[in-house]
């Protein structure tokens, strides 16, 4: 397990907008994730409802941060190049709101292509073994 300390500094996402709590796993094609954070009355995606399921495709797309940037340290990179989110497609929402009373989240992102451009990621987040959301993602990374 990969404490946030061990790798926040190499994502964008900071402060509040941080919203993952730990790596339980990560290789070359995948990483699994952790988060408390959608149970936070003061979470900066949250409306008057609750967290809205759509929401959960940014976890997504925070694990696909952290694993490129686990894979750039892991290859030695000492510059993690930053990421633009450009696409999501065939996203499934099973739940309209997040219910915070379930438990945590766990949220799994597979690398499916990359190359020094980009890359295409799939992704699902689940709360105590239920799928939340589930859908594809692509991100490049512009040039210098």
């Amino acid at each position: 397990m990969l404490a946030k300390t061990d790798w926040a500094h190499l994502i964008p996402h900071q402060g509040a907008m941080s919203l993952l709590d730990a790596v339980v796993a990560w290789n070359e094609s995948t990483i699994h994730a952790l988060s408390e954070t959608h149970a936070l009355a003061e979470h900066p995606l949250r409306g008057s409802d609750g967290l809205h399921a759509v929401h959960l495709a940014e976890y997504g797309a925070q694990a696909m941060a952290v694993h490129g940037a686990l894979l750039a340290r892991e290859h030695g990179a000492t510059d993690v190049r930053p990421g633009r989110l450009v696409s999501l497609r065939d996203v499934s929402l099973d739940v309209e709101y997040v219910d915070p009373s379930q438990g945590r989240l766990d949220v799994h992102a597979e690398r499916l292509y990359a190359d020094v451009s980009g890359a295409q990621y799939s992704f699902r987040v689940e709360q105590n073994g239920r799928m939340l959301v589930s859908g594809r993602a692509a991100v490049i990374h512009p040039s210098p």
